[in-house]
């Protein structure tokens, strides 16, 4: 690793990006192919990812748009045969797809509740089983990325959120334990935990002044996050330079969660 291009190109690697159609996902998607790799493009919105795909070509990438619904393991089967025989076996997984409900704990439906954690933590483990057992079977080394949350470490003081707090911390634990049962055939196993970014997601919530307000006074750096600061984590966690990192959550929150 004695250049810039060894320690950080991706050129070679296939990756698989959920949650493609919007928000972080997107901007992991762009960090993949600027990076120098395919990338499969999984969400529920063909047009978006059609869009998106056709962006990342002209960076002279292959991008497939890959439409599914990550709840459903039938559709995760078909996610991970369709990358594999289009772009090669994928060796870069990133977990991003996620759902935040709002709302009150004493409130919260069943159905909420199991739907958060269908989306943030049983699928993330899901598709990480499918995308590993290939890689344990033919022997290759790879990277998986769980898209975590500042409410992976802390519970938040701006939104009632039970459910996803729950669902990230859980994912954080996934990571850890993935990364020690997977360390032996090379496969590295990570977590990126954002702050308070503002993407399609999180903008109605942002409408209120307050909840800015509170969201700058407690990160050191003063400001929101932008979604692009999201790209140099998930390149460094996905290249050679991050070959020694495994069980890690790395925060990218302005400091949010130094105090």
């Amino acid at each position: 690793m004695d250049s810039l291009e060894s320690l950080f190109s991706l050129r070679g690697h296939v990756g698989l990006v959920t949650g493609a159609s919007s928000g972080l996902g997107v901007e992991c998607a762009w960090a993949l192919a600027i990076g120098g790799a395919d990338v499969a493009l999984v969400a529920r919105r063909a047009d978006r990812l059609e869009k998106l795909a056709d962006d990342l070509r002209k960076l002279g990438v292959k991008a497939l748009p890959i439409p599914a619904d990550v709840r459903i393991d039938e559709e995760l089967d078909r996610v991970v045969a369709t990358a594999a025989a289009e772009l090669g076996e994928v060796d870069i997984l990133v977990n991003n797809a996620g759902i935040s409900p709002t709302g009150r704990a004493e409130k919260m439906t069943r159905e909420a509740w199991d739907s958060t954690l269908a989306v943030n933590l049983t699928a993330p483990m899901m598709l990480s089983q499918r995308v590993g057992r290939r890689l344990i079977e033919a022997k290759k080394p790879g990277r998986i990325i769980n898209m975590g949350s500042i409410q992976s470490i802390i519970a938040s003081g701006v939104y009632r959120m039970v459910a996803y707090a729950a669902a990230k911390a859980a994912l954080a634990n996934v990571t850890r334990q993935l990364a020690v049962e997977w360390a032996d055939y090379g496969i590295n196993v990570n977590a990126i935990a954002p702050g308070w970014i503002p993407t399609e997601a999180t903008e109605l919530g942002l409408t209120k002044p307050s909840n800015k307000e509170r969201m700058e006074l407690f990160t050191p750096m003063g400001r929101l996050g932008r979604p692009e600061e999201i790209r140099g984590a998930v390149i460094f966690l996905a290249s050679p330079a991050a070959s020694y990192v495994t069980g890690a959550l790395v925060c990218v929150d302005g400091g949010y969660t130094a105090w």
